[in-house]
């Protein structure tokens, strides 16, 4: 639809897949913010048992319920849909937890993933990331998602993990296969297949990892969780194999996710590639301009403990509360000429959270390997083109592309 059309608002499900098909629905979001910024959807077309839920769509609220944890819980489940990911999994993860122990699980975490710790690897990644792109040597094409993206973040993340190079591309499927649920060419068999083969399969090799660390223990990110304590108390296998999946998940899905979306930006904006090639320090600038415009996560949910207020709506007890980061990132109360892709802009955005306590964990991470990411591609393939339709991967959580077919020398 386009930003002139009428939108029945009480019919509007905004989670509906036809209106993810080519990613975020931009338009319909740039409508809500003008016409409702707090918009009810009645349910989910496509997980019918689901109830409905309230879509935030400008970035000042956004912001309002990222840091009232009090009011707007993440324990129940960061997902609009209940029928997706099982919330037992989720509410294993620090990121579908509330403090205290939400506090105490990240905090674990964090001194590795420090700026200044992230920066000692930034060897290590750019290394990797030139050793994938050797492999393109005498190509003419190739799909920058499945044969540049992926090893690259499947390899960083697996090795912070501390797990074999070969392990890379099996984990990398089972995570794509549980962040695109909704996808029917990733997830063919439907969600049944997810809760009642596919985590079962990662738990059981999940486990036998951990079973190698507790008898030979190392210093990767999976030590840290077999041997962490709280309170006194270790974390049982499950919050074990719940940490692993979300940074395992979050390693291979975010940068993956912006990387392809700037790069597609790149060669449908050549001036402000030439931008980029003809001075390398705007790359940082047009790295946060990509996690403004595409972020690679589409919503994170949250649930009202009681009755409040926003936006002049009433949230009632229990009410779904969806934040849509594709649109406060567009909202124009905070960006001028929103849509429009600017390298020079090196804006505030709200990709990896809007403040409070889930605010990402992995931002220096993510940030160094985008910029090594973007680097390495405007260097060696400066005239690189777009060589097919790109394809979105359907979901409204993850928010990415699923291939993005390109001639390497334009």
């Amino acid at each position: 639809m386009s930003t002139s059309e009428t939108v029945d608002l009480e019919q509007l499900q905004v989670a509906d897949n036809e209106l993810w098909s080519e990613g975020p629905p931009h338009a319909v979001f740039t409508h809500l913010r003008r016409e409702c910024p707090v918009h009810w959807s009645k349910g989910i077309a496509q997980t019918p048992d689901d109830a409905g839920f309230w879509s935030v769509t400008k970035a000042d609220d956004v912001h309002t319920v990222s840091r009232d944890w009090e009011t707007y819980s993440s324990a129940h489940n960061i997902l609009i849909t209940d029928h997706a990911v099982p919330v037992h999994l989720i509410q294993g993860m620090f990121i579908g937890m509330d403090p205290p122990k939400h506090d105490r699980i990240k905090a674990l975490f964090q001194k590795a993933f420090t700026p200044k710790a992230i920066d000692h690897h930034e060897g290590a990644i750019r290394e990797t990331t030139e050793r994938v792109m050797d492999g393109l040597a005498g190509r003419e094409t190739c799909d920058l998602v499945t044969e540049v993206a992926q090893p690259v973040v499947a390899r960083v993340i697996g090795s912070f993990m501390g797990l074999d190079p070969e392990d890379d591309q099996p984990w990398a499927v089972a995570i794509n296969t549980l962040l695109g649920f909704g996808d029917p060419d990733l997830n063919p068999e439907g969600l049944e297949q997810i809760v009642a083969e596919d985590i079962p399969v990662m738990y059981e090799k999940c486990m036998k990892l951990v079973a190698d660390r507790r008898a030979n223990p190392t210093e990767d990110m999976l030590s840290v969780l077999v041997f962490a304590e709280i309170d006194g108390d270790m974390l049982t296998d499950d919050e074990i194999f719940a940490g692993f999946i979300l940074l395992m998940a979050a390693g291979n899905d975010s940068t993956k996710a912006t990387y392809t979306s700037t790069m597609r930006a790149l060669m449908e904006n050549t001036d402000q590639r030439q931008l980029l090639i003809d001075d390398r320090s705007l790359v940082p600038s047009a790295v946060e301009e990509a996690l403004r415009m595409f972020p690679a996560f589409a919503h994170f949910r949250r649930t009202a403990t009681k009755d409040t207020v926003l936006g002049g709506c009433p949230i009632s007890k229990g009410d779904k509360v969806a934040l849509w980061y594709p649109s406060s990132n567009r909202d124009e109360d905070r960006c001028e000429d929103p849509d429009r892709f600017d390298v020079t802009r090196n804006p505030e955005h709200q990709a990896f959270g809007a403040g409070g306590r889930h605010f990402c964990l992995g931002t220096a991470l993510a940030r160094l390997e985008l910029r090594i990411l973007v680097e390495e591609t405007i260097k060696r393939f400066p005239d690189m083109a777009l060589a097919g339709e790109p394809t979105w991967v359907i979901s409204q959580f993850s928010s990415q592309l699923k291939s993005l077919p390109v001639r390497l020398h334009g």
